[in-house]
């Protein structure tokens, strides 16, 4: 009887979550199979170019035990609010809706003690609730790993377009990112491209170019894959400075190489998604 009703309270949610999500044009999830590689600042940066491209974007912090997209994107301390059509994301700049866990918590040492069952439980009734409005892009920042989150999100978000997979360029974060690409086939997830972050590093002063964690390991993946990369992002320390502040890298410092690459791999997304929206369209 218990398991009967359940069923019936999960069924109803994803009415309403299907419901919400025909309002929104294109899915992406982030992800990497390693911790430590800057998905997250890929994630919020990259939303960030999409809405200077002036589309209509939200964010969904599904990192539950490290949520650090509020922090990048400066809405940190924001508290969610219930409004007539359910809770109000928080709203960053350029109209950015931004939805984490971080929101929820009292204080920055409150952690996230959570079996499984309860994450997906949380993902689901969060993708029901929340009230995201019109979107052109939805963008999901994973936890590193294939675990409940990345299942959750892959089994409960309408229409997904597809994956973007971070790497660095060192053999051990390749190893993680090829079971994370595993993970997208088995569930029929397209792999939209591969990003290398961390690529490499330019000295300031000569110009000179070191690939402190190796060379070429983020094509290589994406040519075994058969998929694009999208993009290098070189190691820079103005990045942690933009995160440290709560101000987006590619706003903050549009000029440099880092946050042009983002910048053209938001137009690389656009081009392939979009595209499609024409054709079917036309």
């Amino acid at each position: 009887m218990v398991s009967s009703g359940f069923n019936k309270v999960i069924s109803a949610q994803r009415k309403v979550i299907a419901e919400r999500f025909k309002k929104i044009k294109h899915k992406i999830v982030i992800m990497s199979g390693k911790g430590g590689v800057g998905k997250s600042f890929i994630a919020a940066n990259l939303s960030v170019a999409l809405a200077m491209l002036n589309r209509k974007v939200g964010i969904f912090d599904a990192d539950f035990h490290g949520p650090d997209v509020p922090k990048i994107l400066g809405v940190r301390g924001n508290v969610l609010r219930v409004g007539p059509k359910g809770i109000e994301p928080v709203v960053a700049k350029h109209g950015i809706k931004v939805l984490s866990l971080d929101f929820m918590l009292s204080s920055d040492e409150t952690p996230i003690i959570w079996r499984g069952p309860l994450k997906a439980t949380a993902i689901r009734q969060l993708l029901a609730e929340v009230n995201w409005g019109d979107l052109d892009y939805f963008i999901v920042d994973l936890p590193p790993g294939t675990g409940d989150e990345p299942l959750s999100v892959a089994h409960e978000t309408p229409g997904l377009d597809g994956i973007v997979l971070v790497t660095i360029p060192s053999e051990v974060s390749l190893l993680d990112v090829k079971r994370a690409a595993t993970f997208a086939k088995r569930l029929n997830i397209p792999i939209l491209g591969v990003v290398e972050n961390m690529s490499y590093y330019r000295c300031p002063i000569c110009g000179h170019i070191e690939y402190l964690f190796g060379k070429g390991g983020g094509e290589t993946l994406a040519k075994k894959l058969g998929v694009e990369l999208l993009g290098k992002i070189p190691v820079d320390t103005k990045i942690n400075e933009a995160n440290d502040k709560g101000q987006p890298y590619v706003e903050l410092y549009p000029e440099s190489d880092g946050a042009r690459e983002i910048l053209k791999i938001a137009k690389k997304l656009i081009s392939k998604l979009e595209a499609v929206d024409e054709r079917t369209t036309s």
